[in-house]
């Protein structure tokens, strides 16, 4: 008589197991694409005035966030230019008073 461990997978029990492995792997995998969004990849990529316009969109948003970050660094170092400006500095005051003034006539509209 053989007693049989029911722990033990049987013959017939190995394919189920290699199925349910292979089954949990494709799933694995169809989550991983989901998570990825490479439908929604392919879609765009099937619609080129889609991309066009979104890039067009992102190209503006880019050169107006450039535009307001420079001038509010512009106008940040000018600020501390006339605050050194005031201060008399010898040599570096001269030079920081003329660069304010270049700026300011510039901005005025009258060339130099």
């Amino acid at each position: 008589m053989k007693i049989i461990n029911p722990e033990q997978p049987k013959q017939g029990n190995k394919e189920d197991i290699s199925l349910s492995s292979l089954d949990k792997r494709l799933q694995k995998i169809a989550a991983d694409l989901e998570h990825t969004q490479i439908a929604e990849y392919v879609n765009l990529l099937n619609r080129p005035r889609t991309i066009i316009w979104k890039n067009l969109l992102a190209g503006t948003a880019r050169g107006v966030g450039i535009a307001i970050g420079f001038t509010f660094f512009a106008a940040t170092i000018l600020y501390v230019l006339r605050i050194l400006g005031a201060l008399n500095l010898p040599i570096i005051g001269d030079y920081i008073a003329d660069i304010v003034r270049i700026v300011q006539i510039q901005l005025e509209g009258k060339t130099y």
